[in-house]
C-alpha cells in the first residue's frame, strides 16, 4: 500500500477519547514511501460515544469553488461520497472553503467535533494560497516538518518528465508532526493524513484523476483495514413514485436516523428512491438487517411503491396494462413529446398504447374553458371518448406553467406545475403524468379483484 509514515519524534501530548492504535514510531524524523509497519488501526471500544466510525465529512478547498465567475465543479466531493458509502462509510457534511487558513482551521476544528473520518480536497500545491498544509498542523496543534526524503520523491518526479522543480516545491515536502505520506501516482502533490483525538484528517489535492488514483490505491484500502469494513455492503433500492421525498419522510423520517441499515432518498424526474444499506458479514446478514426496515417501508407507503433496484416507472406502467388490459390514449401538447419518449424505452401490449394526433389535441383545446390545469381535465375526458379508450392522459405546457390529468371515466387525477417554483425540468412533469397514469390503473385492477 503507497502509504509511508512521516515520523517526527513524539506524538502529540493531547489526551484522545477514541484511537486509532499506531505502530510504535523511531524517534529520529523521517519518510518512507514503501515497507512501513502493517497498519492495524481501529477504534476503541472506549470513548467516542457520540461519535460514530462510520460517519465522515468531506471538506472542498479552494476559492475556485466558491467564486461566481469560476466554471470549476466539485467532482471530487460526488466522487469520494460514492466510494465511503461503498465501505459503508456515510458521510454527514460537506464543507466547502476559500484560501484562507484561519477559516481552513476553523473548519477542520469543527469537523473533528462532529466526526471521525475527515477528508479534504485541494490546497497541497506549492504556492502561497496552497493552506491546507499549515491549517491542519493548527487544527491539530503541531508543527509543520520538513522531510528530505519526501523533497527527493517530488524532484524524482519532476526529473522523470525533465521538468525543472521550483524552490517552493520544498514546501510540499513539510508535513504535520506524526503524519504520514500518502503518495500521488498520478501528479506532484503527495496527500497525507494525520490522526488527533479520535479524529484522522486525510488530505488530497484538488486534481480529480489525482483525487481518484491515490484514493482508490492508498486511501480506501486504509479506511478498509482501520474500519474493520465488512465482507459484504448490500443495497436495496425501492422505486417510488406518486409521492413527494417530504411526503416520504413525514411516513419513514425516523428510519433515516438508523446506523446499519441506513435508509437514505434519492428524488429525480417525479420519483423518489429509497435506498437502504446494510453492512455484515454475509449476504444473508445484510438480508437479515434489510429484510425489517423494507416491510415497514412497505407497510406504510407500499402503494407508491412501483420497482425494486433498477426497474423502471416505464416498464411498471407496462406491466399494468397487461393486467388491466385496459387500452390507454395520450396526448401531448407543446411538450416536446417527452413523455411519448420516456414510454418507448419500455414494451407495451399490442393495442394498449396509443398516442393522440396533435391536430386532434389541437381542435379539442379549442373547446376547453379555464386555466391550464382544467383544460387537461376537460381535454382528457374528450380525448376518452374521441380515441374509445379506457383511460386517458393529457400533458400541456405552457411557457409559465404545465399540468396533467388522467381519466378512466370513474376515477380523475390531474395536478398543476409551475416552473421556477416546485419543478425545474421537463422530466419531473413527464414523470408525475406516468406515475399518475400508474397509479390510476393500479387502482382500476384493484377495484376489479
Amino acid at each position: 500500500m503507497p502509504l509511508c509514515r512521516a515520523f517526527a519524534g513524539r506524538k502529540a501530548n493531547s489526551p484522545r477519547k477514541c484511537n486509532w492504535s499506531l505502530p510504535s514510531q523511531p524517534s529520529k524524523p523521517r519518510a518512507r514511501m514503501c515497507g512501513q509497519p502493517k497498519l492495524t488501526a481501529h477504534f476503541s471500544s472506549q470513548g467516542c460515544k457520540t461519535m460514530q466510525p462510520f460517519h465522515a465529512e468531506i471538506v472542498s478547498i479552494g476559492e475556485e469553488l466558491l467564486s461566481s465567475e469560476s466554471e470549476t465543479l466539485d467532482t471530487n466531493s460526488v466522487y469520494i461520497t460514492q466510494q465511503l458509502g461503498g465501505l459503508g462509510v456515510r458521510v454527514l457534511y460537506k464543507t466547502t472553503v476559500g484560501d484562507d487558513e484561519a477559516r481552513i482551521t476553523e473548519v477542520l476544528r469543527i469537523a473533528m467535533r462532529r466526526v471521525p473520518i475527515i477528508i479534504t480536497t485541494g490546497g497541497l500545491g506549492p504556492t502561497v494560497d496552497d493552506m491546507t498544509r499549515q491549517a491542519v498542523a493548527n487544527a491539530t496543534n503541531r508543527p509543520l516538518v520538513f522531510h528530505q526524503s519526501l523533497l527527493d520523491e517530488i524532484a524524482a518526479k519532476f526529473a522523470r518528465f525533465n521538468v525543472r522543480m521550483s524552490p517552493n516545491n520544498r514546501a510540499q515536502a513539510m508535513l504535520p508532526q506524526d503524519a504520514v505520506a500518502i503518495s500521488n501516482p498520478a501528479g506532484t502533490a503527495p496527500g497525507f493524513y494525520v490522526e488527533h483525538e479520535g479524529a484522522i484528517i486525510i488530505s488530497l489535492p484538488g486534481v480529480p484523476r489525482e483525487v481518484k488514483a491515490m484514493l482508490e490505491q492508498s486511501v480506501l484500502p486504509l479506511l478498509r483495514e482501520r474500519l474493520g469494513a465488512p465482507r459484504v455492503i448490500k443495497t436495496r433500492v425501492l422505486r417510488t413514485a406518486g409521492i413527494g421525498e417530504s411526503h416520504i419522510d413525514e411516513q419513514i423520517g425516523h428510519l433515516e436516523r438508523l446506523s446499519n441499515p441506513t435508509v437514505g432518498l434519492n428524488a429525480h424526474a417525479g420519483q423518489t428512491d429509497i435506498r437502504i444499506t446494510a453492512r455484515a458479514e454475509s449476504e444473508a446478514e445484510a438480508d437479515a438487517l434489510i429484510a425489517p426496515v423494507e416491510a415497514e417501508i412497505r407497510a406504510k407507503i407500499g402503494e407508491y411503491i412501483f420497482g425494486v433496484g433498477k426497474e423502471s416507472l416505464e416498464q411498471a406502467l407496462a406491466d399494468v396494462l397487461v393486467r388491466s388490459g385496459v387500452r390507454a390514449v395520450i396526448g401531448e401538447l407543446y411538450t416536446g413529446g417527452i413523455v411519448q419518449r420516456r414510454l418507448s424505452k419500455a414494451v407495451f401490449p399490442e393495442g394498449a398504447l396509443q398516442f393522440a394526433d396533435h391536430a386532434a389535441l389541437e381542435r379539442l383545446r379549442g373547446d376547453s374553458q379555464g386555466d391550464v390545469r382544467s383544460a387537461c381535465e376537460q381535454l382528457a375526458a374528450a380525448l376518452r371518448t374521441e380515441y374509445n379508450a379506457d383511460a386517458a392522459l393529457v400533458v400541456i405546457a405552457e411557457a409559465d406553467s404545465s399540468a396533467m390529468a388522467v381519466t378512466d371515466g370513474e376515477r380523475a387525477y390531474s395536478r398543476a406545475y409551475f416552473y421556477g417554483t416546485d419543478v425545474t425540468t421537463p422530466d419531473v412533469p413527464s414523470g408525475w403524468a406516468i406515475s399518475m397514469l400508474w397509479q390510476l390503473l393500479k387502482r382500476r385492477v384493484a377495484a376489479q379483484t
